[in-house]
């Protein structure tokens, strides 16, 4: 992705005194860098070579309109923001060029401070554009060999490690707090060794009650119980050849604790009400989010049996631990969602993803998928804002208002105080302007009146904070 530092804006018309103008009044109110266009063949070249983040052009020219121009710019890079000037009669075609992709339309003769702020708004768009498509890029380059979403050095730690284990068929204990990705790391260990071809197993160990568990894993002969009219395979005979994952171990009551070791130990199960052993070969991956060591102090967890399944052990890093990958999980869950609802319109704001990166996940990945599932699905606009992922208890907590009755960004607790003092005093100051606006209809000089500013310092912080006027008059 090109550098957005300077920004870069290109001016194209066939009248050369506007476009003289246009950039001196630009190059100043908008901070950028200005190359000029006569005509649209003049600014595909330039668009080429020189990459421009905004385009700002007439509709009609001699030899390509502005609406050919826009299509055309579009196939070269659909990330630059075009921007219609258009003069009297031409209306209908701005608005054929709104529904086309452009961003925006002004109609000659135009203030200077109304093109500024609406260029500077289209720099804005650029950049998040940009930002999204990195994202998109990121996730591609993502190791598809794991369904992990991630570049932390954290994250490929363990995808490092995992790897190394599915080498061999040692048995290997998970640990990470919940919603980490215990199970996905298990198939991960499971897809990568020689035993892939054959379906992994897995069973929720807290899910049976005892006697059912011990029925399941190890299967039983006819007559074993009062209903057992038939011989039944347990789940270890049916992960023969193959991996079984016993999900959260640490529940396994006590009295199965001792037949598990015999698997691990000699490699074979003994049904329920059969006398006889049957060999096994079963690859045994167990997962926990528990403290195994305190369970074992209090005699609810074999210490034999522990230091069977502990040969190896990976421990899944938390969404603490990998904070640089919350863009990436945000949208891939975001994409995910969007398909799975049939939401394609729908667009994660820059707020809510900073908003995201900033919470506490006690949940880790898990939470932060469920929080973008409810926000997709919920979600009555085609934006997801802050207030979309936040509870009614965070917004109270984190929330938008303090006790005086002063606005503050939300999630903005969770940054360093100089980046949490200049972000409320910039929430302030646009929150202010708005209000100036709103209480004038609109009107600059008004509001710059009661405000107790001049005209031109009023209109310097519409500029700063990208507020627009228009949005204010009736």
């Amino acid at each position: 992705m090109k550098s957005l530092t300077p920004k870069r804006l290109l001016i194209v018309d066939d009248e050369k005194d506007l476009l003289v103008l246009l950039r001196k009044v630009l190059a100043k109110k908008c901070g950028c860098e200005v190359a000029i266009a006569q005509s649209a063949k003049e600014a595909l070249e330039q668009t080429t070579s020189w990459q421009p983040d905004v385009i700002l052009t007439d509709i009609v020219m001699p030899d390509i309109d502005g609406l050919q121009l826009l299509h055309k710019v579009y196939e070269i890079d659909r990330s630059i923001s075009v921007v219609i000037m258009t003069g009297y009669g031409t209306i209908e075609m701005a608005v054929t060029a709104l529904k086309n992709g452009a961003y925006d339309f002004l109609e000659k003769p135009f203030e200077n401070t109304k093109v500024s702020l609406i260029i500077l708004r289209a720099f804005e768009r650029t950049q998040l554009l940009r930002e999204n498509f990195q994202l998109h890029k990121e996730l591609q380059k993502g190791d598809r060999a794991t369904e992990f979403i991630g570049h932390s050095s954290a994250l490929k730690g363990a995808i490092a490690l995992l790897t190394r284990l599915s080498r061999s068929d040692a048995t290997v204990l998970i640990r990470g707090e919940s919603g980490t990705g215990k199970e996905v790391a298990a198939r991960t260990i499971h897809q990568m060794s020689d035993r892939a071809a054959r379906k992994m197993v897995v069973i929720n160990c807290p899910a049976l009650p005892e006697q059912i568990l011990e029925s399941e894993l190890f299967g039983y002969a006819k007559g074993a119980f009062t209903g057992a009219d038939h011989d039944k395979d347990g789940l270890f005979l049916e992960a023969a050849g193959s991996t079984i994952l016993l999900d959260e171990i640490a529940d396994i009551p006590v009295s199965l604790q001792t037949k598990l070791l015999r698997v691990l130990q000699e490699k074979e199960i003994q049904p329920l009400g059969q006398t006889s052993t049957v060999k096994v070969d079963v690859r045994v991956l167990a997962s926990t989010n528990q403290d195994l060591e305190a369970k074992m102090a209090k005699g609810e967890f074999r210490e034999d049996l522990f230091y069977r399944l502990n040969v190896m052990t990976v421990v899944m890093p938390s969404l603490h631990d990998m904070q640089e990958d919350i863009p990436l999980l945000a949208l891939h869950f975001f994409n995910m969602y969007v398909e799975k609802y049939q939401r394609s319109n729908m667009e994660l704001s820059k707020e809510a993803l900073k908003c995201l990166e900033r919470r506490v996940w006690n949940g880790n990945v898990r939470e932060l998928q469920n929080r973008i599932n409810r926000a997709v699905l919920l979600t009555p606009g085609h934006i997801i804002t802050p207030n979309d992922l936040l509870s009614p208890e965070e917004l109270e907590k984190d929330g938008s208002t303090n006790k005086h009755g002063v606005d503050i960004p939300i999630c903005v607790h969770r940054l360093p105080y100089n980046e949490a003092k200049e972000e409320v005093m910039s929430s302030f100051a646009s929150t202010y302007l708005q209000r100036a606006l709103t209480m004038s209809n609109g009107n600059v000089s008004a509001a710059a009146r009661e405000s107790g500013l001049g005209r031109q310092s009023f209109q310097r912080l519409m500029q700063r904070f990208q507020v627009r006027p228009k949005a204010f008059r009736d």
